[in-house]
């Protein structure tokens, strides 16, 4: 079985924009009103000294208030705890969710985990639960470590998928979304992040949603007529990729915190 990966995470947007708000390069309006464009309204519920669940805004006010000084991100998989500090509970919870954020509040550190928040027929959110997690940063890449990591995915995945043994048993628009990694790498447009990222940031985080997207076309190509060994072989390309691109993606995004590790 091959463990595939959420193209788009709200995660990292709440980091990206959250410490472009933290460092000062946006106000708290911009941030919230950014993350939100991709998730829909976001509530927290669980937050330190406050009732029930609040809008994101009122609950990251709440946290600045109480020493909020740096989100980082973490994008977990079964036997790859990428970004987690736990404890085990919290943990499971965010392997479960693919995703999690980890939030420095004075001396404290807690875990925010996103889950879809509908309510009635037309209302779609997110809606973050708050958990206390142990104080301590993970051990997560670097950016350029994970750059480089990048570099060499989009090769093997190259000569892994595109070719099997030989054969082309891929989908036209993988072949084709292949083909530009391949080309364009080092020609990489600045985006998906927010104000404040270094320049290589933005280049990653670009690729690797890239990539996120192949991973996802390639989840869902049968490949009923490859043989046993065709078939391993696409799954562990397949997972280097997955676990590449997330790896580049919790680097780009807690590359702005890079300087106090």
């Amino acid at each position: 079985m091959v463990v595939g990966m959420r193209v788009h995470h709200p995660s990292a947007a709440l980091v990206a924009w959250g410490n472009a708000w933290l460092t000062g390069h946006v106000g708290l309006d911009e941030a919230v009103d950014a993350v939100e464009r991709q998730g829909g309204p976001h509530v927290a519920a669980g937050i330190p000294e406050a009732r029930g669940e609040m809008p994101l805004r009122g609950g990251l006010a709440t946290l600045r208030v109480a020493g909020l000084s740096a989100l980082r991100l973490a994008l977990p998989a079964p036997g790859d705890p990428l970004g987690l500090t736990g404890p085990p509970a919290f943990n499971t919870a965010a392997i479960e969710a693919e995703e999690a954020v980890l939030a420095s509040v004075g001396a404290q550190t807690f875990g925010l985990i996103p889950a879809e928040d509908r309510r009635g027929s037309s209302y779609v959110g997110t809606r973050w639960t708050v958990h206390e997690t142990p104080s301590a940063v993970a051990d997560a890449p670097l950016l350029p470590e994970a750059d480089h990591r990048l570099t060499l995915a989009v090769r093997d995945a190259t000569e892994s998928l595109m070719s099997v043994d030989g054969t082309m048993e891929w989908r036209p628009e993988i072949a084709e979304a292949l083909g530009a990694l391949r080309e364009s790498h080092h020609h990489e447009q600045m985006g998906g992040l927010a104000p404040g990222y270094p320049a290589r940031a933005h280049r990653v985080a670009a690729l690797a949603g890239r990539l996120a997207v192949v991973v996802d076309l390639a989840r869902g190509t049968e490949g009923a007529a490859l043989s046993a060994a065709q078939v391993s072989r696409r799954a562990e390309a397949l997972r280097d990729l997955d676990h590449a691109v997330r790896r580049a993606r919790v680097a780009a995004c807690n590359s702005v915190l890079d300087a106090v590790r």
